[in-house]
């Protein structure tokens, strides 16, 4: 199908602005789901050019599925943390939910592309919005210095165990420094290494000694970077759960991992998922969603299975 100037198909939709629960016009959900597939053919640097053609279409959760479509890996998480930061308060899981989960190479891509696209220093920003051991964290998250190798070092490994215990467990007070030091620059072998060996000496998992000694955006942020490690689509189908469980959606939530995990991990995370809970990603988004922000989220979901 052709493309017209603006943007859209050469099959022009009505203008009527509808809500996530009104009817699709005949073609809308099919040429979104050309989006989603193909995102990288539309010459958009700016999603918006193309959004201005569609926006008498596009409102709500809809809508910010569709950005998201329209922008790339880098691009989408630049923007929704400058949407975290800026504005009365900071959505702490944002931040802690990119920065604790992407890659050394995807985290200086996002601080390039966030330096071009809002002319500002993603690690101010973030210094600005935040305070304490917290903001120590990130910046070391976003330093990018993590060891990406595979070899583990049998020595060290047991003697960051016992530095994590003896910063926690063993002692009154929390050392959270030394947490960061291991967590925040091994690599992942030798991290589940130096879990295990924590399990050993502590008699505890790793997650439930953080639980025990850290409270807040501390032990949310040091939790994420320990469930990355072990299991990064369990982490994701974790927060997808807690996103749509009980009353009320956080649609924020949902709608950032559908979009940024669709085209990277969306089965293992569906698959871990089902493991986890007994059900599908793809009931519990259609339990959870209805009309265009349905169909949409259920096509990043892919089958029921």
């Amino acid at each position: 199908e052709s493309v017209s100037h603006c943007g859209g198909s050469s099959g022009q939709h009505s203008g009527r602005s509808r809500g996530d629960d009104m009817p699709s016009p005949p073609r809308l959900t099919a040429d979104i789901t050309v989006l989603v597939c193909n995102r990288t053919l539309f010459p958009y640097t700016n999603p918006f050019d193309l959004l201005d053609c569609l926006k008498s279409e596009l409102t709500g959760n809809f809508e910010k599925v569709v950005v998201g479509l329209m922008m790339s890996a880098p691009v989408y998480d630049a923007y929704e943390l400058r949407n975290a930061i800026k504005g009365a308060g900071t959505e702490e899981a944002c931040l802690i939910d990119i920065l604790a989960s992407r890659s050394n190479a995807e985290k200086k891509e996002i601080i390039a592309t966030y330096k071009k696209e809002h002319g500002k220093s993603l690690e101010d920003d973030v210094c600005g919005d935040t305070s304490g051991m917290f903001q120590r964290v990130l910046v070391s998250l976003l330093a990018a210095g993590r060891d990406e190798s595979t070899k583990v070092d049998e020595a060290q490994a047991v003697q960051d165990a016992k530095d994590i215990y003896e910063a926690g467990e063993a002692r009154w007070g929390t050392d959270e420094v030394k947490f960061l030091t291991v967590l925040s620059v091994r690599n992942r072998n030798h991290l589940l290494r130096v879990f295990q060996e924590y399990q050993k000496i502590s008699g505890r998992d790793i997650e439930d000694s953080i639980k025990r000694e850290m409270s807040g955006c501390l032990e949310d942020v040091f939790l994420a970077i320990v469930k990355c490690m072990k299991n990064k689509p369990a982490f994701f189908a974790e927060r997808l759960y807690k996103s749509m469980k009980g009353l009320g959606t956080t649609d924020s939530v949902l709608i950032r991992i559908m979009v940024a995990r669709a085209e990277i991990d969306m089965l293992d995370i569906k698959a871990e998922f089902l493991k986890m809970y007994g059900k599908t990603l793809h009931s519990f988004i259609k339990g959870d969603t209805s009309g265009d922000y349905r169909k949409i989220l259920l096509e990043l979901c892919g089958g029921e299975k």
